[in-house]
C-alpha cells in the first residue's frame, strides 16, 4: 500500500472517530507491511499520539456550529500531523532501503564469501603382538606415525579449510595442518604438531556450472579414488600403500583441468546428501602437469610428471531389483614422470637371514641419475546402500633400491611395482539417533613395490588386513574402532637403534581414532 493512501486511512478512521467520546491512542506502523496497529512489536514504528473528538450537542445559539468548527480545527492539526508522521516514515523507508543495499554490497565482497571449516583426528595404537627385540626392525606403517614402540595418543589430522567463491568464475581454497612432523627433528625434542600447507590452490572456471574448470596451485593429484578422498570421510584409519605410493601425502604443485558435466555434479551431491562418502570432484575427466617431487618439496629436475585421471557414476536403476538405487562408480588413471629420490645411508636386513645388515650408500651411483615413474590404475566403487564395495589395484614401474647392487653399496634403479586392496562395508542408518549411523567394513591391502617417498626409495612388501567399524555419532562426532594384523616392511630412518633398519616386521594392533567436524 502506497504511503499516500495509508494517510487518507488514518485520517478516515480519526474522522470516523469522531463522534465517539475522547480519548488517546497511539498508533503504530509495520515497517514493513505498512499496516496500522495500536499495539507496539516486533519492526513496528510509533506515528504518535491521536485523540478522537465528539460532536457535542449544545442548547443555545450557535455553540453547535461552533463545536463543529472547532473539530473541523482539530481534524486539520491531525491530518498535518499524520503527513508529519508519513513524511517521517517515507524517511525510514529510504534508510532500511539503503541500508538493505550496503549490507547487498558488502555480502558481494568476496571477504564475506569465505567458508571456514575442519576437522581433528585423534588417534590411539596399541600393539597386541610382535617382535620387540632390541636391533630388529619395528613395526611402522607410512600411513600412521603413531604405530610404534612407545607410543601413546596423538593427533593424526588437525586442518582448518578456508574457501569460497570470490566471484562466479573463480573459487579459493587453502588448507593447513596442524599435527605434522617435522623431518630431522626427533619426537624427544617435540617433532610433532608443527603447521604445514597441504593445500592451495585456486578454481578458474569457464562457465557459471563450473563444467569447465583449471586448478593452479598445490593441490591433489588426480590418480586413484581413495587417494582423492578427504581423510575426513574415508571410512578405513588410513589410504592404501599401493595407490599412496605414487603421490605419497596425494598433494603436488602444478596444473590441472577437470571436466564435470552438470548432471554427475548432481549426482555426487545427492550421494553426498544420503550420507555416502564420495572421492569429491575432481571430473569425469582430468589431466594435469606437476613437479612430481612430492608435497612442500622444491622440483629437482626439469621435467614435469603428468597424469590423466578418468571416473563416472553409473545408475543401476536398469537391472532393476535390488539395484535400484545403487551407484557403481567406475574408472581409470595414468601418471608418467622423472623422479629424483632422497638419498641417504640406510641400514637393510638381507634374505634369508634377517641378521644380515647392507649398507645402502649415498655415493657416486646412488641417485646420480632422475629414474622415469610410470603407472597405471583402476578403480570400482559400489557405494554403500546399504552394502558396498571398494577396490583400486595398479602396476606400472619406478625408482626402487636394490641394496645388493653395485657391489654392495646400492643402487637405485628402474623397478616394477603392483598392488592394491579391496573393502567392503554396510551401511545402517538411525543407530541410536536419527543422525547416527553405523559402518562396519573390512579392508584387505597388498603392496609390492617402491615406497619413494621415503629415503632412498626402498621397496617394500605390505600386508594387511583391517577389520572395523565406524559409528558417526552426530555429524559433528564420530569414532571408529578397528583391528589391524600387519606385516609391513619398515621404511623409517630414524635416530634410534631400534627403527633405523629397512627389513620386515608383523604385529597385530588395535586401534581407535577419535574425530570431530566444525
Amino acid at each position: 500500500m502506497k504511503l499516500s493512501k495509508l494517510t487518507l486511512g488514518v485520517a478516515a478512521v480519526i474522522s470516523a472517530g469522531a463522534s465517539s467520546a475522547a480519548f488517546a491512542i497511539d498508533l503504530y506502523v509495520d515497517t514493513k507491511t505498512k499496516q496500522i496497529y495500536a499495539e507496539p512489536g516486533p519492526q513496528r514504528q510509533l506515528m504518535g499520539s491521536f485523540e478522537r473528538v465528539e460532536d457535542k450537542p449544545q442548547m443555545h445559539g450557535d455553540s453547535t456550529s461552533s463545536s463543529k468548527h472547532h473539530t473541523e480545527d482539530e481534524i486539520t492539526a491531525i491530518k498535518a500531523d499524520l503527513e508529519l508522521k508519513a513524511n517521517e516514515l517515507k524517511a525510514l523507508e529510504e534508510h532500511v532501503a539503503y541500508d538493505r543495499e550496503v549490507r547487498a554490497k558488502n555480502d558481494e565482497k568476496w571477504f564475506n564469501k569465505i567458508n571456514v571449516r575442519g576437522y581433528t583426528q585423534l588417534r590411539y595404537n596399541q600393539p597386541l603382538s610382535g617382535d620387540r627385540t632390541a636391533g630388529d626392525p619395528e613395526l611402522r606403517s607410512v600411513g600412521d606415525s603413531g604405530i610404534k614402540n612407545n607410543s601413546g595418543f596423538s593427533f593424526r589430522r588437525v586442518r582448518l579449510v578456508f574457501s569460497g567463491d570470490i566471484n562466479d568464475y573463480l573459487y579459493l581454497y587453502i588448507q593447513p595442518d596442524f599435527a605434522s612432523s617435522v623431518s630431522g627433528v626427533s619426537d624427544s625434542t617435540n617433532g610433532n604438531n608443527f603447521a604445514q600447507l597441504r593445500d592451495a590452490y585456486a578454481d578458474i572456471a569457464f562457465d557459471k556450472k563450473h563444467e569447465y574448470r583449471i586448478r593452479a596451485g598445490q593441490s591433489k593429484v588426480p590418480f586413484g579414488w581413495e587417494n582423492l578422498q578427504s581423510s575426513q570421510n574415508r571410512i578405513a584409519l588410513d589410504r592404501d600403500d599401493a595407490l599412496n605410493s605414487a603421490v605419497p601425502s596425494e598433494r603436488d604443485l602444478g596444473l590441472f583441468a577437470y571436466w564435470t558435466p552438470e548432471h554427475v555434479q548432481k549426482r555426487w551431491k545427492d550421494l553426498t546428501k544420503k550420507g555416502l562418502k564420495t572421492s569429491g570432484d575432481y571430473g569425469i575427466v582430468g589431466v594435469g602437469i606437476y613437479n612430481g617431487q612430492g608435497l612442500n618439496r622444491s622440483e629437482t629436475n626439469d621435467d614435469l610428471y603428468a597424469v590423466a585421471h578418468t571416473t563416472y557414476p553409473v545408475e543401476l536403476n536398469f537391472l532393476g531389483y535390488p539395484f535400484t538405487g545403487q551407484v557403481l562408480e567406475v574408472g581409470a588413471d595414468v601418471m608418467s614422470g622423472y623422479f629424483n629420490p632422497t638419498v641417504g645411508s640406510s641400514n637393510v636386513f638381507g634374505r634369508p637371514s634377517a641378521a644380515t645388515q647392507i649398507t645402502a650408500a649415498a655415493n657416486g651411483v646412488v641417485g646420480t641419475n632422475t629414474v622415469r615413474e610410470d603407472r597405471v590404475g583402476v578403480h570400482a566403487i559400489l557405494f554403500p546402500q546399504p552394502f558396498g564395495l571398494q577396490a583400486e589395484w595398479n602396476w606400472g614401474n619406478g625408482a626402487t633400491l636394490n641394496p645388493t647392487a653395485n657391489e654392495g653399496r646400492g643402487a637405485i634403479e628402474r623397478q616394477g611395482l603392483s598392488g592394491g586392496y579391496v573393502q567392503a562395508m554396510y551401511k545402517i542408518d538411525k543407530i541410536f539417533r536419527e543422525d547416527g549411523v553405523l559402518i562396519p567394513y573390512v579392508k584387505w591391502q597388498t603392496y609390492d613395490g617402491a615406497w619413494k617417498g621415503a629415503t632412498n626409495s626402498p621397496r617394500v612388501s605390505v600386508d594387511e588386513i583391517e577389520v572395523g567399524v565406524e559409528y558417526q555419532i552426530m555429524k559433528a562426532l564420530e569414532v571408529t574402532l578397528a583391528y589391524a594384523t600387519m606385516d609391513r616392511t619398515n621404511t623409517n630412518t630414524g635416530s634410534s637403534s631400534s627403527s633405523q633398519y629397512l627389513g620386515q616386521a608383523s604385529g597385530d594392533l588395535a586401534r581407535m581414532q577419535l574425530q570431530w567436524n566444525y
